[in-house]
């Protein structure tokens, strides 16, 4: 092989690296608005399950657990709902929305993550007033399948119901008030319940309690 075609395969590889890495770009813009509204629709759903009887969710403000960003709401039920018509910024047309007239917070949601055996546990957790655990979901995690990914099901997550920040608790065997760890799992356990339901509850009532009393 000659130094000439040494230098046209060198250039021939650049060139398909260059085309390669433009298209990759091209795709990446056209699909990366599209993924950003699926990932905030897929969040405000899971945020409407946390707490269904509630008429709209509001961010309050942020927090960084583990370096990673995540939010907390107030779940907030309407005095009344009234339809007004609004103006639509993209199209120019009037469309129909609910306005939200003397609301009242009936609890909170917090998001945080957990720092589990092979991945950080991405977790939504709802409380009353009273700072009460209502219900936690489980948004994204890599634990390992068969143990750790059994912080999904509905035997380990219904236990947190009425838990507080002093019952979120992890215990190895049956216990009647805090948390059950699942057998070969509780590192996984532990990250959900200590490291990220607990401390988004601590949050909460750091943030929330004088409001709250107030």
């Amino acid at each position: 092989m000659t130094g000439k075609d040494m230098i046209k395969i060198t250039i021939n590889l650049v060139v398909i690296y260059v085309i390669g890495g433009l298209i990759m770009a091209f795709v990446y813009a056209k699909t990366s608005p599209i993924m950003f509204i699926k990932a905030k629709e897929e969040k405000e759903a899971a945020l409407k399950l946390m707490m269904p009887e509630a008429d709209k969710i509001a961010s309050l403000g942020a927090w960084e657990p583990h370096e990673k960003h995540a939010e907390y709401y107030a779940a907030r039920k309407c005095g009344e709902l009234k339809t007004v018509s609004v103006k639509d910024e993209k199209t120019g047309k009037m469309k129909e929305e609910k306005e939200c007239v003397d609301p009242q917070d009936i609890g909170y949601i917090v998001e945080g993550f957990g720092k589990g055996y092979s991945s950080y546990i991405h977790i939504l957790a709802s409380v009353d007033k009273d700072f009460v655990v209502k219900k936690i979901s489980i948004l994204g995690h890599g634990e390992t399948p068969g143990l750790g990914d059994e912080i999904q099901k509905d035997y380990f997550l219904e236990q947190f119901e009425g838990k507080t920040v002093d019952t979120l608790v992890v215990i190895k065997g049956e216990t009647p008030d805090k948390i059950q760890a699942i057998t070969g799992a509780t590192i996984s356990s532990r990250a959900v319940t200590e490291d990220g339901v607990r401390n988004g509850v601590k949050l909460l009532k750091e943030k929330l309690s004088k409001e709250v009393q107030g």
